[in-house]
């Protein structure tokens, strides 16, 4: 069974950090391309930053310089690493992945997550 199980969301102070995991079974996720993407209540889901089979990443302008993605073949696992947390920043995050050599920002990918919360709040 393929499975993308998200983790590490949670409440968090403006300027705040947290760390996403997104753990994959039942494939391995280095031969995908992966993406995170973000919903918050009353939006549709954004693109916020993803990795590609090389490695390569792309960051949505309202994530850069904030926002790391990363692979760890070992682990089969990708994680989003949030610095300098915004309120708008809240929503349920999700990771996908396709079979896909780059990567992108749209939603056209094959496997998803159940999603985990991340609230920035004081």
């Amino acid at each position: 069974q393929l499975q993308l199980v998200e983790s590490g969301g949670g409440l968090v102070q403006p300027g705040g950090s947290l760390r996403l995991s997104c753990e994959a079974s039942g494939f391995t996720l280095g031969y995908y391309a992966v993406g995170w993407f973000r919903q918050a209540p009353g939006k549709e889901r954004e693109g916020v930053s993803c990795i590609a089979v090389s490695g390569n990443t792309n960051h949505a302008d309202s994530v850069k310089g904030r926002f790391t993605i990363s692979r760890d073949k070992a682990r089969n696992a990708v994680y989003l690493q949030m610095n300098s947390l915004k309120p708008e920043d809240t929503g349920t995050y999700y990771c996908a992945a396709v079979v896909q050599v780059t990567c992108n920002l749209n939603s056209n990918y094959r496997y998803w997550g159940q999603g985990t919360q991340v609230t920035v709040s004081s």
